[in-house]
C-alpha cells in the first residue's frame, strides 16, 4: 500500500512538471514577478525583533517600561458639577534614554470650546440633531468644558515651564532626566463635568428628575503618556474615539464628596469606618463569605430614603491601588449596593455592583453574578485575576472600562419590565467591560494605536464567557456576524491593522472581525487545546507589560508550532473577502488501463516507470473502470467502492479552511 500511495504522489509531481514544460514551450520567455504567495512569511510586515520584543513574541532580557505614581486629592462639587484636583506625580525613568521633557494627556480638552474634534468628523449634515448639538455645531456655543490648569510645579513648589497643545501638555524639565532617575512634580487643576447623557462622553454625570446625579468619573486628571522603544512618546492627540495608552503605577487617592453619597473606585478602600456605617461594614463582611448569591450592602429602600434628602457635610473616601494603569470612580446618593465573593484559584475576589432604583429589577438579578462569571471565565483563559475586586456601575448609555471598575448601560422600562434585547445587552456590556480588566488594564496594549488589541481580544473571550453564563445567549461576535461586513463595499472597509482613528466601520473592524477570526482560529484551525495554551501564554507573558501586535502573532505561533502567517496576513492586514465553494463533484474509478497522458509519460520516463513494476490507476472514465485492479494487492481486505473528486472554487482572495460535511446514505 505504501508503494501505491507513493506512486499517486509521484505521478502528480511528474504530470505537473510535464504540464509546466509544455506551458513554457508554448508561451516562451515570461516576465518575472515578486512573491505574492498568500502563505509566504510575514517578514515584510512585522517589526524586526529586538532585545525588548523578541522573535518568539516574549519580552526580551532588556525589556523595560516607565512607572508613574500618583498621590491625589480630589473634590467633587455637586452644586456646580465641577471637579477640583491636585496631584503629586513621581515619574520613574526606567528607560535607557535621557528625557528632555514629559508629555501629559489632557483628555477633557477633547470637549473644550476650541476643540479640534469636529474637524475629524464628517462634513455631512445629520438628518436630525438635538438643540444642544445644533448650538454646539452651528452656533459655536461653548459650555466651558476642558481642563483649567491652575499650576504646574516641581517638588519644591517652584513653577515648571509647560506648553499645552490641545489634548497634550509638554512639561519642560529643568535638566534631562537620566536613566534610573525619578522626577517629582505636581499639577493643580479643575474642570466642569459634562452631562454624559446630553453631551456624550465616556464619563460624566446623569441628572435624574428627582434632582439627583449619578457621577461616573474618568479621564478626570492629567495623566502621563507612555514612553517606550516602539513609539518613543505616544502623544497622538485624543480625538474621542481611539482610547488610551497609559503607564502602570501606584495610586493614593482621597476623594471628597457629599456625606450621603456611596462611592466606589479603583483600588482598596482604606477608611471603611469613616465612610461606612456599622451595618454596611457588617453586610460587606457577610458578602466576603457569600460565594453563591450577592448580599445587599445598601438596599433599595435605604437608597430611596437617601435620595429624598440632602446633606451639607462631606466625607473623604481614601483608596490605594498598586500596579494599575488608570483610576476612575463613581458616586451618588441614589446607589443600591450589592456584592459577593468569587474564588479565583483559592483567592477571594469581590464582585460588586452599584445602581439606582431605575436599574431594577434587572440589575439586582444579573449584574454582580455576571461580574463573578466574567472573572472566573477570563481567569481560566488567561491568568488568575490579580486585583481584589471588580465593580459594575449602572450608567445610562455608557459602556466604559477602568481598572477594577466599569460603567455599564442596561435600563428597564419605568414600570420595571424589559425585553430580552435589553437583558442581553446589559449582560453583554458588563461581561465586555469587566473583561477589559484583562485586556488592556493588565495586558496593557496601546489602545490609541491598535484598537483591536484590546477590543478584539476582549470581544473574543467575551463570547466564551457569555455562553458559559447562558448557553443560549445571543452573542454577536461569531463568524456568521461578520459576513455582511466583509462582503460589503470595499471602499468602506479598513484592514484590522489600521490606526483606530481612521478605521472605517469601527465596530465590525475592531470588535467583531478580530473576535470572529480568533473564534475560527480556536474552533477550526488550531483546535481548543493548542489555541488555549498559546493564548494563555501570550496573556501571561505580557501581563503588566506593553505588548505590540507582533508579540501576539509571534507568541501564538511560538507556543503552538503552527505557521499562522497566512491567517494573520489575510485576516488582519487585508480586506480580502471569503468566497469559497464546491465547483464540481465527480466519481473516480480504479482501473488497470493508463490514460493517454500517462502512456506518454511512461515513454518519456521509461526507466522510472520500469522501476515501479505493476501499476494501478484512477480515472474519471466510467467505461474504463475495473474494481478488481487492486484486489490482488490488498490481501483480502475490502477495496474502497466509492472514490470522489471534489473541486473547490475560490473567487475570494482570503485563504480560509474549507469545512466539508460528508453524509453517507
Amino acid at each position: 500500500m505504501k508503494k501505491i500511495s507513493l506512486l499517486f504522489f509521484s505521478l502528480f509531481f511528474i504530470t505537473n512538471t510535464f504540464v509546466a514544460q509544455e506551458t513554457k514551450e508554448k508561451k516562451g520567455t515570461q516576465n518575472g514577478h515578486t512573491d505574492e504567495n498568500k502563505f509566504r512569511q510575514m517578514k515584510d510586515l512585522l517589526a524586526t525583533p529586538n532585545d525588548q520584543h523578541t522573535a518568539s513574541g516574549a519580552p526580551g532580557h532588556q525589556y523595560s517600561q516607565q512607572k508613574v505614581d500618583y498621590v491625589m486629592n480630589i473634590r467633587l462639587e455637586e452644586s456646580t458639577n465641577k471637579i477640583y484636583g491636585e496631584e503629586k506625580i513621581t515619574y520613574h525613568n526606567n528607560s535607557k534614554d535621557h528625557l528632555e521633557y514629559l508629555w501629559v494627556q489632557l483628555d477633557q480638552n477633547m470637549r473644550a470650546d476650541d476643540s479640534k474634534t469636529p474637524l475629524a468628523q464628517s462634513n455631512a449634515a445629520s438628518a436630525f440633531l438635538t438643540p444642544e448639538d445644533f448650538k454646539k455645531n452651528f452656533m459655536k456655543e461653548g459650555k466651558g468644558f476642558g481642563f483649567n490648569i491652575e499650576k504646574v510645579s516641581n517638588a519644591e513648589g517652584k513653577p515648571l515651564s509647560y506648553l499645552i497643545n490641545w489634548t497634550m501638555m509638554r512639561i519642560n524639565l529643568p535638566k534631562k532626566l537620566a536613566p534610573g532617575e525619578k522626577f517629582n512634580f505636581s499639577i493643580q487643576w479643575n474642570y466642569k463635568i459634562n452631562n454624559s447623557v446630553k453631551d456624550g462622553g465616556r464619563s460624566g454625570f446623569e441628572d435624574f428628575p428627582d434632582g439627583n446625579n449619578n457621577y461616573t468619573i474618568a479621564q478626570f486628571f492629567p495623566r502621563l503618556c507612555v514612553y517606550n522603544n516602539v513609539e518613543g512618546w505616544q502623544n497622538m492627540q485624543f480625538w474621542g474615539r481611539s482610547e488610551f495608552a497609559l503607564e502602570f503605577g501606584d495610586y493614593d487617592v482621597k476623594i471628597t464628596v457629599p456625606a450621603d453619597h456611596i462611592l466606589e473606585a479603583t483600588g482598596d478602600l482604606q477608611n471603611e469606618k469613616d465612610v461606612l456605617t456599622k451595618e454596611q461594614r457588617s453586610r460587606f463582611e457577610q458578602a466576603r463569605k457569600s460565594f453563591k448569591d450577592p448580599v445587599m450592602i445598601v438596599t433599595q429602600a435605604e437608597a430611596e430614603i437617601s435620595e429624598k434628602s440632602r446633606v451639607t457635610t462631606s466625607k473623604i473616601w481614601h483608596f490605594k491601588a498598586n500596579m494599575v494603569r488608570d483610576f476612575a470612580f463613581a458616586s451618588s446618593r441614589k446607589y443600591i449596593w450589592d456584592a459577593m465573593a468569587v474564588s479565583i484559584n483559592g483567592k477571594t475576589v469581590m464582585a460588586t455592583s452599584l445602581y439606582p432604583k431605575e436599574g431594577n429589577p434587572l440589575w439586582e438579578k444579573h449584574s454582580t453574578r455576571v461580574v463573578a462569571n466574567t472573572l472566573e471565565e477570563y481567569s481560566k483563559l488567561t491568568f488568575d485575576y490579580p486585583y481584589s475586586k471588580a465593580v459594575s456601575v449602572h450608567a445610562d448609555r455608557q459602556g466604559m472600562e477602568y481598572p477594577m471598575i466599569c460603567f455599564n448601560y442596561g435600563r428597564p422600562n419605568p414600570d420595571g419590565t424589559y425585553s430580552d434585547r435589553v437583558r442581553d445587552g446589559m449582560i453583554g456590556v458588563i461581561t465586555h467591560e469587566v473583561g477589559h480588566n484583562f485586556f488592556p488594564m493588565i495586558v496593557n496594549s496601546d489602545e490609541r494605536q491598535w484598537t483591536w488589541m484590546d477590543e478584539g481580544l476582549n470581544s473574543f473571550v467575551e463570547i466564551l464567557a457569555e455562553l458559559d453564563y447562558d448557553p443560549n445567549f445571543n452573542t454577536g461576535n461569531l463568524p456568521k456576524d461578520i459576513v455582511s461586513y466583509m462582503g460589503g463595499d470595499q471602499s468602506n472597509i479598513s484592514p484590522i491593522m489600521s490606526q483606530g482613528d481612521y478605521v472605517k466601520q469601527f465596530g465590525p473592524n475592531a470588535y467583531t472581525k478580530p473576535a470572529a477570526g480568533l473564534y475560527m482560529l480556536r474552533q477550526t484551525i488550531m483546535g481548543p487545546e493548542l489555541f488555549d495554551y498559546a493564548f494563555r501564554t501570550y496573556a501571561q507573558r505580557w501581563m503588566f507589560k506593553h505588548p505590540t501586535p507582533e508579540d501576539f502573532f509571534r507568541t501564538m505561533e511560538d507556543a503552538s508550532a503552527m505557521d499562522l502567517d497566512w491567517f494573520w496576513r489575510g485576516w488582519f492586514y487585508t480586506t480580502d473577502v471569503t468566497d469559497i465553494g464546491i465547483k464540481e463533484v465527480k466519481p473516480l474509478y480504479l482501473t488497470d488501463k493508463p490514460s493517454e497522458r500517462v502512456q506518454k509519460l511512461k515513454i518519456q520516463y521509461k526507466d522510472y516507470f520500469d522501476s515501479l513494476g505493476e501499476l494501478v490507476f484512477i480515472t474519471d472514465i466510467k467505461e474504463d473502470a475495473n474494481p478488481k485492479a487492486m484486489t490482488k494487492y490488498v490481501d483480502g481486505k475490502e477495496v474502497p467502492s466509492f472514490i470522489y473528486s471534489v473541486e473547490f472554487d475560490k473567487p475570494g482572495g482570503l485563504v480560509m479552511p474549507i469545512i466539508v460535511e460528508l453524509t453517507f446514505a
